[in-house]
């Protein structure tokens, strides 16, 4: 048995050798000679701000920011609990407020380049101005640059696999990102022996068509092409807008060789526009960065130059054999109207043309129209740039089968290395 008392816990005197299980009651201050501590007093608040109701009014813009000061803040409320008038203004500046900060893409507009020039020549326009044919290009390669600018030296080396269609087939040919700019470089000085520039390619070749001038290039040195390439491309880019520029708009019917055939230097400048684009793209998906189409307005001119362009190339594919030779057993005279197919492009630069089945030389006519097509305006340039296969091409389609497909092929025929 424990001989411990129970009532220990209890007794105001325990034991030296049992202390308390409870322990006693502090002993406050005030019972002792220790002096009080002294109190902060509580600050007393401001006494709120007593203004004017037309004052009060004016500052429900600045309220609605956020952008009144903590007193100003405090007397508005205050107000707005009051007067109806100002509380149903307060919210419709609120709700106004919000719609000044719609939520965005952090991508730059592609377009957004376009509207500044604009708005920059409005004011002061150009001694020199670029034709609007060159404008296009001038985007392009800026927008081309403006990705190459942000590439580290590793993704220069990045595998690029450049695709067209041959004819037949598609066919594609590997390369890299600073081979992909080598190509544009040598491309490009075609236009620049044009209008009397260097040519960038040293090596001569027997046929300088824009595949053998690449190959060329590629291989007149045994290390592939580096970032230093980037140099000359971006020289050469800018040597061209500026010179046409300088020539004048005259200057657009030049003839621009590319070995197989030619093109009027305004068209010339549409395609490297068009290419430069189409390669960027390529260039973008080998590093990953996010890239958009051009502008409509220049969509549109590139969308142009291909139907525009359809007519011959309808005419080579028959003479080689590749296209049907139409109801009729011979080519319809130069002027006279022909069968015809409607090609309608769809969302951006879009637009309708009447494309000749019968004869380059032949008249559109809408009298004769056997077959429609729609597409999507970036759908068609990739199928003009060999980027989609004629049978996959999203298109909607009407009419005649067999010239739908040979429109088809030869918009993918339009395309090269």
């Amino acid at each position: 048995m424990s001989n411990t008392n129970p009532f220990d816990e209890y007794d105001d005197n325990p034991a030296p050798h049992n202390p308390p299980r409870i322990p006693v009651p502090r002993t406050s201050l005030e019972d002792t000679d220790l002096p009080l501590p002294t109190l902060t007093p509580i600050p007393t608040p401001a006494p709120p701000l007593l203004l004017e109701h037309r004052v009060l009014k004016a500052l429900l813009g600045a309220w609605a920011l956020a952008a009144c000061s903590p007193e100003e803040t405090a007397a508005v409320e205050e107000h707005l609990g009051d007067c109806g008038a100002c509380a149903d203004e307060a919210l419709r500046l609120r709700e106004a407020v919000g719609l000044l900060h719609p939520p965005e893409t952090l991508d730059l507009d592609p377009a957004l380049r376009t509207r500044v020039l604009q708005a920059c020549l409005t004011r002061r326009p150009p001694r020199i101005p670029v034709p609007s044919w060159a404008t296009p290009y001038d985007a392009e390669t800026a927008r081309l640059d403006a990705l190459l600018q942000d590439i580290g030296d590793a993704e220069w080396h990045a595998p690029v696999r450049l695709r067209w269609f041959d004819g037949k087939e598609p066919t594609s040919r590997r390369t890299t990102v600073a081979g992909v700019i080598a190509h544009l470089l040598t491309v490009d000085g075609l236009v620049a022996v044009t209008l009397g520039l260097e040519d960038p390619l040293e090596t001569r070749t027997d046929t300088p068509t824009p595949a053998a001038r690449t190959e060329a290039f590629w291989g007149a040195t045994s290390y592939p092409p580096t970032r230093s390439v980037r140099g000359p491309w971006r020289e050469q880019s800018h040597n061209l807008v500026r010179t046409v520029a300088f020539a004048g708009g005259g200057s657009g019917r030049l003839p621009v060789p590319y070995g197989d055939f030619e093109l009027p230097l305004r068209d010339s400048m549409l395609d490297r526009a068009f290419e430069t684009w189409v390669h960027a793209g390529d260039i973008a998906d080998a590093v990953d960065y996010p890239y958009e189409p051009p502008s409509p307005r220049h969509l549109h001119a590139m969308i142009d130059l291909g139907a525009r362009m359809l007519p011959s190339a309808l005419a080579a594919r028959r003479q080689a054999g590749l296209a049907a030779p139409g109801e009729t057993p011979h080519l319809v005279p130069a002027g006279t109207p022909g069968r015809s197919l409607r090609l309608e492009i769809e969302g951006l630069g879009g637009g309708e043309w009447l494309i000749p089945l019968d004869s380059p030389g032949a008249l559109a006519s809408a009298d004769r129209e056997v077959a429609h097509v729609a597409l999507d305006g970036v759908e068609f340039c990739q199928l003009a740039a060999g980027h989609v296969s004629p049978e996959e091409a999203a298109a909607g389609q009407s009419g005649d089968r067999e010239a739908i497909r040979d429109v088809l092929f030869a918009a993918a025929s339009l395309s090269r290395m």
